[in-house]
């Protein structure tokens, strides 16, 4: 069976702006965490990684395939899943401007939720 989110974590996602994530490495410790925005789209969990799939934090998690959460009072370690060609990606850009619009200037929004943004997007799935 698949671990899935319970309701309590998906609140506090929603409630959070930012998740700190972690990649596992092939002897199990845990990289250098990156603090990145994250977004509930029904009951899946999502990151992105602005302005395409060039970014270190990125990179570790798709080698990895694997790593560690935080967010508020949730800490899970969970796979990381690349959801960039079978997302709804009109519903995780919905997310991200909801969450992130007005909080933050357009031009740090606009780059999670573009083309390449929507090629380096990962599901997050509890462990």
């Amino acid at each position: 069976m698949t671990s899935r989110w319970s309701e309590a974590e998906l609140r506090t996602i929603g409630e959070n702006d930012e998740v700190v994530l972690a990649s596992r490495g092939s002897d199990g410790s845990l990289s250098t965490s990156a603090t990145i925005w994250i977004v509930r789209a029904g009951d899946d969990v999502f990151v992105r990684s602005a302005h395409g799939s060039t970014n270190r934090w990125y990179k570790r998690a798709v080698a990895a395939g694997g790593g560690h959460v935080a967010i508020g009072d949730v800490a899970r370690d969970v796979a990381f899943e690349d959801a960039s060609a079978d997302a709804d990606h009109a519903a995780i850009d919905a997310a991200y401007h909801a969450k992130y619009d007005g909080k933050y200037p357009k031009e740090y929004v606009d780059p999670v939720v573009d083309d390449l943004s929507h090629g380096a997007t990962l599901r997050l799935i509890p462990a």
